[in-house]
């Protein structure tokens, strides 16, 4: 392993009051970053040099912090979670840049994800998607009651391929169109592919692209931005599935 050595950089951070006020970037300079530090510690050490000199820290989400739990998100030179490929912002560390560098840090960009403070942005629409139709209403029981379904091996992986995604949003922010699509297909497509699914697979799928609709995310149109961006890498080909579950939940509705 790469042994650590500390940087110096210059950070120009989105700052935003709150909702209703105007946004711009901040230039900070921090001296001595170790390159073992993640992402988010890195910003935990400017928000220390911030509160030391009487200024407001830089709010932005976060929990986990092991890419587990979706919270945390931003934009990083353009690329949301940052350069790394399936990686998420608190997992992706300093040893990926250089001494001297200028990082742009902004919150997502997108219609539905209204920006609440600096980087922190609403993302509860995305749980409205998920009361629209991302659940079963079957009993599933515990865990040796699963052995009591056969399901083929293939089939399965699908469906957790599918359930790894982690709701942080990257997929919208990367989409020009901010297309919640990649989000959607990831619910509906674990959904559709076991048997527990099955009672509200027509509907699941009409009503999860109606809410995404009305909630002003875009429409997809192949940019595959959503996928490269995705730190779990989720297929696009799971779009593919939701669309052909939409058309024959259209076509064949009862």
């Amino acid at each position: 392993m790469e042994q650590a050595k500390n940087i110096n950089l210059t950070l120009k951070v989105w700052r935003q009051k709150d909702a209703s006020s105007p946004g711009s970037l901040k230039t900070y300079t921090l001296k001595d970053i170790s390159t073992d530090m993640s992402f988010l510690e890195m910003i935990d050490v400017l928000n220390e040099q911030l509160t030391t000199s009487n200024e407001e820290p830089i709010a932005f989400d976060h929990d986990c912090r092991e890419g587990i739990c979706g919270m945390c998100g931003a934009v990083v030179n353009g690329q949301p979670h940052g350069p790394e490929n399936q990686t998420t912002l608190c997992q992706l560390h300093m040893r990926h840049f250089n001494t001297g560098d200028t990082i742009a840090i902004e919150p997502f960009r997108s219609r539905a994800f209204p920006v609440l403070k600096d980087l922190v942005v609403d993302r509860s629409n995305f749980d409205q998607l998920i009361q629209a139709g991302g659940y079963v209403s079957t009993n599933t029981g515990g865990a040796p009651d699963a052995n009591a379904l056969l399901i083929p091996q293939k089939t399965a992986e699908q469906a957790m391929d599918a359930a790894a995604c982690i709701g942080c949003g990257a997929c919208v922010a990367a989409c020009p169109n901010a297309s919640a699509m990649l989000f959607v297909s990831a619910k509906v497509s674990q959904l559709a592919l076991l048997p527990q699914g099955a009672p509200e697979r027509k509907e699941r799928a009409l009503k999860m692209v109606a809410t995404m609709d009305k909630l002003g995310f875009g429409n997809c149109s192949n940019e595959r931005e959503c996928e490269a961006a995705c730190p779990k890498g989720i297929s696009i080909r799971h779009i593919a599935r939701l669309n052909r579950e939409f058309f024959k939940a259209a076509l064949f509705t009862d």
